[in-house]
């Protein structure tokens, strides 16, 4: 049985994202960090749309952590695997560059570009194995591409997530492994909550923020058959903001 992998996918757009594998009679598995209420909250809803599901608790920045779950996944899953792995964990730590304590620098590289290399390592070699291969989705950002201020840490990580998602895909492109990034702007979620929405909705040619549903409907279509010769792209989603 093929499952899904949504890090970060107890809250927000992950929450989103592991609904959305559900819909497509996809099992998944919710990584969370530390709300494990949340993760809780997940799975309900996951199960009240009648899909297969399981929590799987890791930090992502954490080697050891990361293996240490998956490895006891895979001892009791011996005919699974995981052919589905959406990179979606991150945290933002804003600030000023020249104000930024060291630790926020490091603890939002570490999530993200340290979390994607963790876990990604760790699948890559069955997907490969495997004749149906495999998906992996980056979920990177708007702050990826074109930098925001405030965000050197948020925008360094991003942008290096870009980088490395179309090197990984000519890697693993001649083993049925696609590799895509989606780079979402403003987002209705727990990480934009705290921005002055109103004023940024008129930077929006759309004059709204998306809803997680709508980037989880891109990941869908990216995990897809219907996708198989997409790799090494990054897809914005984010209402004309900036293309």
């Amino acid at each position: 049985m093929k499952y899904a992998l949504v890090t970060g996918g107890s809250r927000g757009i992950g929450k989103a994202v592991c609904l959305k594998f559900a819909q497509m009679g996809i099992p998944v598995l919710i990584n969370y960090h530390s709300n494990e209420t949340a993760a809780l909250d997940v799975l309900k809803c996951v199960r009240s749309i009648g899909g297969t599901v399981d929590l799987l608790q890791f930090d992502v920045a954490s080697e050891k952590d990361v293996s240490r779950a998956i490895e006891r996944w895979e001892d009791g899953h011996p005919d699974d695997y995981i052919a589905y792995l959406v990179n979606n964990a991150g945290i933002r730590k804003d600030n000023l560059m020249f104000m930024m304590p060291e630790q926020d620098w490091h603890d939002v590289i570490d999530v993200t570009l340290n979390g994607f290399y963790y876990v990604t390592r760790k699948l890559l070699p069955k997907m490969m194995m495997r004749r149906h291969g495999g998906r992996i989705i980056n979920m990177a950002s708007l702050s990826g591409l074109k930098g925001m201020p405030g965000q050197t840490n948020y925008s360094a990580a991003k942008g290096a997530l870009i980088g490395a998602t179309k090197a990984l895909a000519q890697e693993t492109a001649s083993r049925n492994v696609t590799v895509n990034a989606i780079a979402p702007g403003f987002i209705e979620s727990d990480m934009t909550k705290d921005l002055p929405q109103e004023e940024l909705k008129k930077l929006v040619p759309m004059n709204r923020f998306g809803r997680p549903e709508e980037v989880a409907a891109l990941v869908g279509f990216l995990c897809s058959d219907e996708s198989g010769y997409i790799t090494g792209e990054v897809i914005n989603i984010n209402g004309g903001l900036y293309s």
